[in-house]
């Protein structure tokens, strides 16, 4: 039998209070949405505008500059005198994204909406943090409006909370800040590996890649190449009950593509300058935000004015190693976009010289790109792939994380066991 559980069965064998927040804090002000006799006790706190925190920062500071998003930042005590708050608390947003923090020790705040304990020796404020952090789906509903976003605060001190007493609180602060410092160890640790695999990857990717005399333009070994074209979207008939996929920019990630979201129909084919592209062609983003990054399609697919499909000579180049060419050159390639919204001219994607390595020799020329592709396609999945990999292990911990404390966080209800 754990510790924590040896308290439960002294202080609480027959289940524990739910409560609610308002009922067991103060905070710092009153807010018109929540009745007066909800608000009994009242916090004050000196705030600062965002421009007046960034003035006051000091790497050798010993007061918390206390934003409306996790930082490390600090502030002379000197230059906050007036200002200081001390104590422990725990604090969300005004605006913006639903961030709950925790903090104890001095601090100056920016505009959070703070709360404290009212007696801690009922509800220990970190407790009270890791209860909050455990709703945040709940609390992220309250933030509404457009724009910025802020909080029906009346919903955030309606929530309820399970209350154990004191030691058994303090045994579950214990354990999540425990499990808190190993999840940032090891995530710190997978994030670096990772950073240092990535490094590894563009290193033999570029090495790999690397140009030479025997270079051939993408316009050289292409047998086709086209952007498409968008259906006016006045007309719905281009649209409604489509069931040919049309491939958007945003979709276009240095990724293989097999699905999109968006369809249209049959009459749009026939009717506008939309085009079916067939699969495993080289897509590249040549508009806005997007334009350099490249993908390839697994099927066919119609494709946006935005993007240039371009269809590879298999007889010179595989697919998937222009693929990777395109990507090593993907900084090259943006330094050449124009206009005010930031545009590549096809001819000079086309232009792209792509290494063949052995011209003379077909057979094996296309062993070597595929020898270059599997080294490739190894190092990407390691780092990219969203369900293996690296990046599925730190999400894999997180998720181990928050699923610990779920259940350190739940307990029946005293009275539902009182009425068995």
């Amino acid at each position: 039998m754990s510790k924590l559980d040896e308290l439960i069965q002294e202080y609480c064998p027959n289940g524990v209070e739910y409560r609610s927040i308002w009922e067991l804090t103060a905070w710092d002000k009153k807010f018109n949405s929540v009745e007066q006799e909800k608000q009994k006790h009242i916090v004050k706190y000196s705030y600062y505008l965002a421009a007046d925190l960034k003035a006051l920062e000091n790497e050798k500071g010993t007061v918390k500059i206390l934003t409306t998003s996790v930082t490390d930042l600090w502030a002379d005590e000197n230059d906050v005198l007036d200002t200081i708050s001390d104590g422990e608390i725990v604090c969300i947003p005004w605006g913006g994204n639903p961030i709950v923090q925790y903090y104890k020790g001095k601090f100056v705040t920016g505009d959070n909406r703070i709360a404290t304990s009212v007696n801690t020796s009922i509800l220990s404020n970190k407790y009270l943090y890791y209860c909050m952090i455990n709703q945040g789906e709940t609390i992220d509903k309250f933030y509404r409006g457009s724009g910025i976003k802020h909080p029906n605060m009346n919903d955030v001190l309606n929530l309820i909370i399970p209350l154990p007493p004191l030691p058994v609180q303090e045994e579950i602060v214990r354990i999540l800040d425990k499990f808190t410092e190993l999840t940032a160890e090891l995530t710190a640790e997978l994030t670096a590996e990772l950073t240092a695999r990535k490094q590894e990857y563009e290193y033999y990717r570029n090495t790999l890649l690397s140009k030479n005399t025997n270079e051939k333009s993408l316009k050289q070994i292409a047998l086709l190449s086209r952007s498409g074209g968008t259906p006016l979207k006045s007309n719905k008939s281009y649209y409604n009950d489509g069931t040919i996929p049309w491939l958007r920019t945003q979709e276009v990630v240095f990724n293989e593509i097999n699905k999109t979201d968006r369809f249209i129909t049959e009459l749009a084919v026939q009717e506008t300058s939309a085009k079916w592209i067939p699969a495993n062609c080289v897509i590249v983003a040549i508009s806005g935000a997007s334009a350099g990054r490249c993908a390839i399609n697994k099927m066919p697919l119609t494709t946006n004015q935005h993007c240039l499909a371009i269809e590879i000579n298999p007889e010179v180049a595989l697919y998937k190693y222009v693929f990777y060419c395109i990507c090593n050159q993907y900084d090259d390639l943006i330094a050449k976009k124009e206009g005010a919204r930031g545009d590549l001219n096809s001819s000079r994607i086309l232009g792209l010289e792509i290494p063949i390595p052995y011209p003379e020799d077909k057979e094996k020329s296309l062993a070597e790109q595929r020898r270059i592709v599997d080294i490739l396609d190894r190092f990407d999945k390691l780092c990219n792939n969203v369900s293996e990999g690296l990046p599925a292990e730190i999400e894999a911990r997180q998720k181990q994380y928050e699923y610990y404390r779920d259940k350190l966080l739940t307990f029946k209800k005293k009275e539902a066991m009182e009425n068995e």
